[in-house]
């Protein structure tokens, strides 16, 4: 069952009545009201894709993070075949804010990894809402690392508020593990893509979002802080968020017109969670054309053209 949004309540009331109605027809309750139920239907859409086109950078924040949204599991249920999980980080213990491992993407053997934030109560608080600590971090370069032994490709998905920020984690060297999972990222001789599917929170994104083709999703955020917390910084005001939102240019169009992002993976109309494995294979679509681009360079052009990119954003400013 989908959750509507607030800003969403147009639709939810159609879909209401559509329901009540269809209710009606299975019952034999109604003569005829087939026409009736295909109007609302067709009203529905529209209305839904009337909010979708016109979205505000908050409510792009919302969407973002949809609990219906596909994470991180579902795309490589979907994408990756033979996944095998690689745990640990060799050095203190396993972060399942982070998965990561070995698998094929179109028959092509990669390096997969990304942020899950868990589907329901359980598994939220199993992977910790998507917020990793030092380990997960590290389990990533140690993957990276060994994607670059063997020649392998990295695919990574990024979904996450932010880094962990508890006190437990910055005593384990939580800055300087980010710090050197973004140099693994600039390091690798192979082609690697990252995707934000839904948030990108600060430096817990960028640790594996520090690739030659970084892609968003068109509803996905990313930025260096949340709203909530740039509004409490700057106006001492949570409440502000959607002030902060649209002054941040947290969005997939804003971001690409500053050349942070190259590509925008457009999602079904009314967002990404409500059809997800539509959402799953244009992504799909959109990984396989950017590992296009970059075969056939050599360790040392891969280097260089990530390198450039990165370099060269905010000297091509609109």
């Amino acid at each position: 069952m989908i959750k509507y949004l607030d800003f969403e309540k147009p639709v939810a009331e159609l879909d209401a009545k559509i329901d009540e109605m269809k209710a009606m027809a299975a019952k034999g309750d109604a003569v005829s009201i087939g026409e009736d139920i295909a109007r609302l239907e067709s009203k529905s859409e529209q209305s839904l894709r009337a909010i979708y086109t016109a979205l505000t950078p908050w409510q792009k924040t919302l969407v973002a993070r949809h609990q219906n949204r596909p994470h991180f599991s579902d795309y490589c249920a979907g994408l990756i075949t033979d996944f095998t999980v690689m745990a640990g980080d060799r050095g203190f213990g396993d972060d399942e804010a982070i998965i990561g491992g070995l698998g094929r993407f179109e028959g092509q053997p990669v390096c997969i990894m990304g942020q899950e934030k868990g589907s329901s109560t359980e598994t939220r608080l199993k992977h910790n809402f998507g917020m990793a600590k030092p380990e997960g971090y590290r389990k990533s370069i140690r993957l990276m690392e060994l994607a670059d032994r063997f020649g392998l490709p990295v695919i990574c998905f990024v979904d996450t508020p932010g880094a962990f920020p508890g006190i437990e984690a910055e005593e384990r060297g939580q800055a300087e593990a980010i710090a050197r999972s973004t140099e693994a990222c600039l390091a690798l001789g192979t082609p690697n893509v990252s995707v934000v599917i839904g948030e990108g929170g600060s430096g817990g994104a960028v640790a594996i979002a520090t690739a030659n083709r970084v892609l968003m999703l068109e509803h996905a955020v990313y930025s260096v802080i949340s709203p909530e917390g740039a509004a409490s910084i700057l106006w001492r005001d949570a409440t502000r968020a959607q002030d902060a939102a649209t002054g941040m240019k947290i969005t997939a169009q804003d971001l690409l017109r500053f050349g942070v992002i190259d590509r925008i993976i457009s999602e079904p109309s009314g967002g990404a969670h409500r059809a997800p494995a539509e959402a799953i294979t244009r992504t799909g679509h959109a990984i396989s054309s950017a590992l296009g681009e970059l075969a056939g360079l050599s360790p040392d052009q891969i280097r260089e053209q990530r390198a450039e990119k990165f370099l060269a954003i905010g000297r091509r400013l609109p």
